[in-house]
């Protein structure tokens, strides 16, 4: 089945305006046409793969939590659709019999130009959480950047990771709180602190409320403040609790420069204004992101962003990219457009959620070998041969 098609079924399996009978007939339906499920991870041939595994094994409220965007879903589907509009241009009889992945990142040597990036929760979808994410990192050498909604305390996911792990904010609302949060993170030793500025408004999530309204479990036993109300966040403990303020401004930016020796990275950032705004507050790096969808519906893919942020930057400061990553030849595109490295959010959630560390593992690998191959197919075969010539869009 066409997953549009299935897409849709699910949507209105989950919805409250159709009768009883249409949403039954959706479920039956969309799942009379269900994929084969993997017997492990090491079956999958690509992350797609683990989408449905994990839909299957995830309550519908948290698989809602993950799946769904703001509004209508439109720039969820946006995000991975423009890798389409995208050609790849390759070049011949180059000597490609070695590939060389690294990348430098403010002064260190990545491995891979491959991010982990920060998801909340982690535990919503595998016991291990956050720290079997940090182990399968660590094992395939990637970075990691840990959500301030971690489900472990950044202590111990770096203690997983083998290293202090970037880690991104979600600012307190009071001023006092973000000081106490942002020196635990920097006496943690993590050398990069990744502000999320894109939830600042905070954000419309229909699709979620349906799926978790579709959740027959009992929540309370876990949820003992009401279903949606978080568990527990290990780092807001003896903090208020509460997060993004919408009084922020480009003043926050001074702020948190002054306030802190690690690099500043402003994640959600998608136009040539606000980065040249980052560049003039100090900001060291910038990530290309709406969230993988759930800010705001803006239409507007990230990879089509990309280009317009590092045009504005100069070069002055490193540009990442997340949103919509699926294929190793989409990570390549992101490099051919400026991105000096790539973040993979929802696929390696997909891993964890069906098979734990060794999902998040098999997806990382996935990425990995898919990316040497379209480097070599290319005739690129190392990162700092991938130029903008090697693409065509439109």
């Amino acid at each position: 089945m066409d997953p549009h098609r299935r897409q849709f079924l699910q949507f209105v399996a989950a919805s409250t305006i159709v009768a009883p009978a249409t949403r039954a007939w959706a479920r039956q339906l969309a799942a009379s046409h269900e994929p084969a499920a993997l017997a492990s991870a090491k079956d999958a041939l690509d992350v797609l793969d683990f989408e449905e595994p994990a839909r299957r094994i995830l309550p519908p409220a948290h698989w809602g939590y993950m799946a769904s965007g703001s509004d209508a879903n439109q720039t969820v589907r946006a995000n991975s659709e423009a890798f389409q509009r995208i050609r790849l241009k390759p070049r011949r009889l180059i000597d490609v019999s070695k590939a060389d992945l690294s990348t430098e990142v403010f002064g260190a040597t990545w491995d891979t130009p491959i991010f982990v990036c920060p998801v909340g929760g982690q535990q919503a979808f595998h016991a291990d959480g956050e720290l079997g994410t940090a182990r399968a990192a660590r094992a395939r050498r990637h970075a990691m950047v840990l959500s301030s909604v971690t489900s472990y305390p950044l202590e111990e996911v770096a203690k997983a990771l083998g290293t202090p792990p970037w880690y991104q904010l979600y600012m307190p609302r009071k001023w006092d709180d973000t000081e106490q949060l942002v020196k635990r993170v920097e006496d943690a030793g993590c050398p990069v602190l990744v502000w999320t500025v894109d939830l600042l408004a905070g954000r419309n999530t229909p699709n979620m409320t349906r799926l978790a309204r579709q959740d027959a479990r009992n929540c309370q036993a876990c949820h003992t403040q009401g279903p949606g109300v978080r568990i527990h966040l290990p780092m807001y403990e003896g903090l208020q609790g509460v997060y993004n303020p919408p009084e922020a401004t480009w003043a926050f930016v001074d702020r948190l420069k002054k306030l802190t020796r690690m690099k500043l990275v402003l994640k959600g950032l998608d136009g040539a204004d606000d980065a040249r705004l980052a560049v003039e507050h100090g900001a060291d790096g910038i990530v290309v992101s709406n969230h993988g969808g759930r800010a705001a519906d803006t239409l507007r893919p990230t990879i089509e962003c990309l280009p317009e942020v590092v045009e504005a930057v100069g070069g002055r400061i490193p540009v990442f990219v997340d949103g919509g990553f699926r294929r190793g030849t989409d990570i390549y595109k992101a490099l051919a457009l400026g991105a000096r490295a790539v973040g993979i959010g929802r696929p390696y959630i997909w891993g964890l959620s069906a098979f734990g560390q060794e999902g998040v593992d098999r997806v990382l690998e996935i990425l990995r070998a898919e990316l040497t191959l379209v480097m070599r197919q290319m005739g690129t075969p190392s990162i700092r041969e991938i130029t903008a010539a090697h693409v065509l869009r439109g």
